[in-house]
């Protein structure tokens, strides 16, 4: 009995230390050559026309130290299937209407704004241009307007992690997202599900969902109205550190969802580039970004509020 219990306390410490300990990197040859080995080789719909994705990565905010690797991650992909090329963008030039044509999906790359605005395209200009706060207020908008419209006419928006709070205090861009960012427990070892095992977005795994350390998000905003077709959830039972008291034991973190012709998909994994080394993730990042693209087809209804 002692050995056992002293097993089981042996695990548990491995696990929180795991979880407290998840070292930062930079994308070296070696961690490329395995992504590059363990990557789709192929995409899930194939003999399409290739597209132009605008992979967007500056951070006015918070940094997260993933960005350079979601973007060697995405040229992966690329190089491999071959169905889309990677346009990777730091300026506000890159949300001019004329700009936002070249391109059939934008990817918010952890393009984190700095608070409490909360505000991306405002942040942007402070850096860019030498317009007054005054001017920024009426030109920051303006931007947030044709991203909306870009997705509205039918372009894509793929989010990864912490770009869900590019606009956090706007509801409009929250409703076009499907929700904004509230708060996360610290980071933890948890097991993500699939809410449907059927839908061809979580194919990659299998029914057996993905186990990994990150950030378990919580949202607020339009999360609440439910008007996205869920893919992932955590059980906030299961979790450490949660601050809020909750009313649904299943919170979602990633899902897909119509706005106007366009099509959004979000993923809140992962804060961390040791995640991309499950095959499972990248295979449902390209599927996802094939969604936005408009190449993959499959049930986007919302699922409505909980009764």
């Amino acid at each position: 009995m002692k050995k056992v219990t002293l097993t089981a306390l042996l695990s548990i410490f491995c696990l929180l230390a795991k979880a407290q300990n998840i070292q930062e990197f930079e994308p070296n040859d070696e961690w490329l050559a395995k992504i590059e080995k363990i990557a789709p080789n192929e995409p899930t719909v194939k003999n399409v026309s290739k597209k132009k994705i605008l992979v967007f990565s500056k951070a006015t905010g918070f940094y997260h130290w993933t960005i350079p690797h979601n973007i060697e991650m995405l040229k992966i992909l690329a190089k491999k299937t071959k169905i889309f090329e990677v346009h990777v963008g730091y300026d506000i030039q890159k949300f001019e209407k004329k700009s936002l044509k070249n391109y059939d999906a934008v990817v918010f790359n952890n393009c984190n704004p700095s608070g409490p605005d909360r505000d991306l395209f405002a942040d942007l200009l402070r850096q860019n241009t030498s317009l007054s706060d005054a001017e920024i207020k009426i030109k920051a908008p303006a931007y947030e307007e044709n991203m909306m419209n870009y997705v509205k006419k039918g372009g894509g928006l793929m989010i990864l992690h912490g770009a869900i709070t590019v606009q956090n205090n706007s509801m409009e861009f929250s409703k076009m997202t499907g929700g904004s960012f509230d708060y996360h427990p610290k980071q933890q070892e948890m097991h993500v599900k699939e809410v449907d095992t059927n839908h061809p977005l979580v194919r990659a795994f299998k029914g057996k969902g993905l186990t990994h350390v990150d950030e378990p998000y919580f949202f607020k905003n339009a999360y609440f109205d439910y008007n996205f077709r869920p893919l992932l959830y955590i059980e906030v039972d299961q979790l450490e550190d949660v601050r809020k008291a909750v009313n649904n034991n299943i919170n979602y973190v990633s899902w897909i969802k119509r706005y106007g012709k366009g099509r959004v998909f979000y993923s809140s994994p992962s804060h961390n580039a040791q995640s991309l080394e499950n095959p499972e993730l990248l295979q449902y990042f390209l599927d996802g970004l094939q969604y936005v693209l408009g190449d993959l087809k499959c049930d986007d209804s919302p699922m409505g509020k909980p009764k």
